[in-house]
């Protein structure tokens, strides 16, 4: 088995975050263990099979703790490990850059949704 190698830190940082939906999983987790249902209602347009499979991975690369209350009906909750922890506080800047920035960055994805190019 070869040895992966990184050139930059960012690189190893988007192979465990790399999609559209990881970040924001691991965003609400960071306030606490949530179950499936809960973390649907919070990301908006993420369907069923791409949550479930983002969840999975997660967990499988130790971001996240699966806790499955063995009851019935299925009881399961997701909670951050210390190394979920870790990378959600990588996060907080980011949100509150994109806070910071919201309306210049909703008009740049408008143009770009519109085929327009930003002044």
């Amino acid at each position: 088995m070869s040895e992966t190698h990184f050139q930059c830190g960012l690189e190893a940082v988007l192979a465990i975050l790399g999609g559209k939906w990881k970040p924001l999983i691991v965003y609400h987790l960071a306030g606490g263990p949530k179950r499936t249902g809960q973390l649907r209602r919070l990301i908006t347009n993420v369907s069923e099979k791409m949550l479930i499979q983002h969840l999975k991975e997660l967990t499988d690369d130790g971001v996240l703790r699966r806790i499955d209350f063995q009851k019935v009906p299925p009881h399961v909750e997701y909670e951050l490990t210390e190394f979920g922890r870790s990378l959600a506080q990588l996060l907080a800047p980011l949100c509150e850059w994109g806070t910071h920035h919201n309306a210049e960055v909703a008009r740049i994805v408008q143009n770009r949704d519109h085929g327009t190019k930003v002044a």
